[in-house]
C-alpha cells in the first residue's frame, strides 16, 4: 500500500512538470523510482522511459489541439535521434549501477542549470540543418542512455537552432520525447530488464492525470516561477544521487 501511494504521488508530480514544462518528467522520475520505490538504475530508467513516453503522448495530444507542435520540424528533429537512442539505449543496460546513477546526477544537474537560464522568447528565424541534426542525435543518445524524454534539452534547441516560438517549441518537444523513448524503450526491450508493473502502471497513470494539472497550473502561476521551483529539486536530487553512488 505504502508503494501505491508513493507512486500516486511520484507519478502527479511528473505530470505537473510534463505538463507545465514540456520537459523535467524523466528526470524526477528515475530518483523517485530508485529512491523511493527501491528499483535499480537499469530497472527505473528502463520504466522512466515507459512512464514518460505514455505521457508524453498525453501531453502531446492537448498541444496539438491547441495547434503548438510543428509537425515536419519535430519528427525531423526526432528522427535524427531514433539510432542514438536504440544505441544508447542497449548500451546502458550493460553499465555499472554507480556509473548510471552518477551520469544521471550531472544531467539532472545540467536540466536545473538549463531551467534557471534566462528563456529565449524570440526565434531566431534559420534553421541549420547541420546542427538540428547534432542536436537531435544528442538529445536521443540521453534518452536512450538515461531513461528521460529531454525536454529540457530539447526545448531551447528548438527554440536557438529550429527557431520555432517558446509555445510552439514547448508543444513540438513533446513529439520529440515521445518518438526519442520510444525507440530507446525498443533497444531495451529484449535485455530482460524487469518491470515491477504493479508499480510503474499507478505511477503512469497518475502522471497522466497530472498532465492536465501542469497545463492547468502553468496558467496560473507565471511560468519562469514554476521551472525555478523545479529546477532547485533537481540539483537537491542531483546532489542527493551524487552522494549516495559515492560513498
Amino acid at each position: 500500500m505504502t508503494a501505491l501511494i508513493l507512486a500516486l504521488v511520484a507519478g502527479a508530480v511528473v505530470g505537473l512538470a510534463l505538463g507545465g514544462l514540456g520537459g523535467g518528467g524523466g528526470v524526477l522520475a528515475v530518483p523517485a523510482l530508485i529512491y523511493l520505490l527501491h528499483f535499480t538504475p537499469a530497472e527505473a530508467t528502463t520504466a522512466g522511459l515507459v512512464i514518460v513516453s505514455l505521457t508524453s503522448v498525453t501531453a502531446l495530444t492537448g498541444h496539438a489541439r491547441d495547434g503548438n507542435v510543428a509537425w515536419p520540424t519535430g519528427l525531423l528533429f526526432a528522427l535524427a535521434g531514433i539510432v542514438p537512442a536504440l544505441i544508447a539505449g542497449a548500451a546502458a543496460t550493460r553499465l555499472p549501477e554507480t556509473a548510471l546513477t552518477v551520469a544521471f546526477a550531472v544531467i539532472a544537474a545540467l536540466a536545473a542549470q538549463r531551467m534557471l537560464r534566462p528563456p529565449r522568447t524570440e526565434p531566431s528565424g534559420r534553421v541549420r540543418p547541420g546542427k538540428a541534426g547534432a542536436a537531435g542525435a544528442g538529445l536521443g543518445a540521453v534518452t536512450g542512455f538515461l531513461g528521460v524524454g529531454g525536454g529540457f534539452l530539447a526545448v531551447p534547441a528548438l527554440v536557438g537552432v529550429l527557431g520555432l516560438t517558446m509555445r510552439r517549441a514547448v508543444g513540438t518537444s513533446l513529439l520529440v520525447i515521445t518518438v526519442n523513448s520510444l525507440a530507446a524503450l525498443a533497444a531495451r526491450s529484449g535485455t530482460g530488464t524487469h518491470l515491477h508493473w504493479g508499480v510503474v502502471a499507478p505511477f503512469t497513470a497518475a502522471a497522466i492525470l497530472g498532465v492536465w494539472d501542469g497545463k492547468r497550473l502553468a496558467k496560473r502561476i507565471r511560468g519562469r516561477a514554476l521551472q525555478s521551483v523545479f529546477a532547485y529539486v533537481l540539483f537537491a536530487v542531483a546532489a542527493f544521487m551524487l552522494i549516495d553512488a559515492l560513498t
